[in-house]
């Protein structure tokens, strides 16, 4: 069966193969993504998780045509949504489809919006360059977007100063489901917020997705958000996918070195006086990779054949992991009872 027909048949509305992003500065060549391979289904949410520097927020801009050029260089075999070719599409397809087709909620709430044109304002924008409507009706779907984020419709003409960081990020998230896109990738969309906040936000976005049917990346470095919002995770390490599968494979059968030290970082809630057990080390230098394996410098597990290029491997119909260990005869990690 061909890859078109594969992808058909599973209704990808996402399909990356062999993503690479390197920035060519004086001081160096950062190599911040390197050969990953992506694939979500239509209605599917993916976490996307690692540590700060992993190459999460990068790849979302790649996805997204954003990197800037010079000094970044974006190179890929295949990046497709919804059986589009995205890097064969001009700049003029690539507006029609960023907003529309897929959408992104950036960082920071607080920076993200412009200080000087009114929240209705910048909704309304959005709708009108993609929706067939006059800007009166964008206007009316603007404050209709408003309240269904939960915000009065009236606070339409006000400024970003005059609301809280929560209502903010409620302002970028009705930004970026105006349109109803097919795909959102939210980028940490709760780490300005307050743990009040952050639930009030993530049970809105749910709902969203629920009612509109959106495919959903969260990027994050927050397991217990990916656990209650996402269906499948996928971790990062160093700008590649290490581990990749349903919440069930990850979470309970966790087989990466990497992904079983971020399950032991975390507090144990059986224990409040237990020490916490950090991965030991730092984030590899994107400009000075190791060979092979990236992790194996901080792996409790490295052996001599870490050295050689790492290749996927299937756990199962639904579960991979990038690690040579298991060629090792009844190779197994533990995980801590949390």
């Amino acid at each position: 069966m061909s890859e078109k027909a594969i992808a058909k048949e599973r209704d990808l509305i996402l399909d990356v193969k062999n993503l690479n992003v390197r920035f060519e500065t004086d001081d160096g060549i950062v190599r911040a993504v390197n050969g990953l391979d992506l694939q979500i289904e239509r209605g599917h949410a993916i976490g996307l998780v690692g540590e700060t520097g992993a190459g999460k927020t990068t790849t979302a801009l790649a996805l997204l045509r954003l990197v800037p050029d010079p000094p970044g260089v974006v190179e890929c075999e295949k990046l497709e949504l919804d059986g589009r070719d995205v890097l064969g599409m001009s700049i003029k397809e690539l507006e029609k489809v960023r907003g529309k087709d897929i959408s992104m909620i950036f960082q920071d709430p607080m920076t993200a919006l412009n200080p000087v044109f009114t929240v209705g304002d910048q909704i309304a924008e959005s709708i009108f360059l993609h929706e067939n409507v006059s800007y009166v009706e964008a206007q009316k779907r603007a404050v209709a977007m408003l309240e269904l984020v939960g915000i009065p419709g009236e606070r339409a003409g006000e400024y970003p100063h005059q609301f809280s960081g929560g209502m903010k990020q409620r302002v970028v998230i009705a930004i970026a489901l105006a349109c109803h896109p097919q795909l959102l990738i939210a980028d940490e969309p709760t780490t300005a917020l307050d743990v009040t906040i952050q639930a009030q936000v993530l049970d809105l976005m749910k709902n969203l997705r629920e009612q509109y049917k959106t495919s959903l990346i969260m990027i994050t470095h927050d397991l217990g958000i990916v656990a209650e919002i996402c269906d499948e995770v996928a971790v990062m390490y160093a700008g590649n996918v290490v581990e990749k599968g349903t919440l069930e494979d990850v979470f309970n059968r966790t087989k990466h070195p990497y992904t079983e030290g971020l399950f032991n970082s975390l507090p144990n809630i059986r224990d409040r006086k237990a020490m916490l057990t950090p991965i030991k080390g730092l984030m590899p230098d994107p400009t000075a990779l190791p060979e092979g394996c990236p992790f194996s410098p901080r792996c409790p597990y490295a052996g001599d054949d870490c050295a050689a290029p790492q290749v996927i491997r299937s756990i199962s119909e639904t579960h991979f992991v990038r690690c040579c260990a298991y060629d090792r005869p009844g190779f197994h990690i533990e995980r801590k009872e949390r």
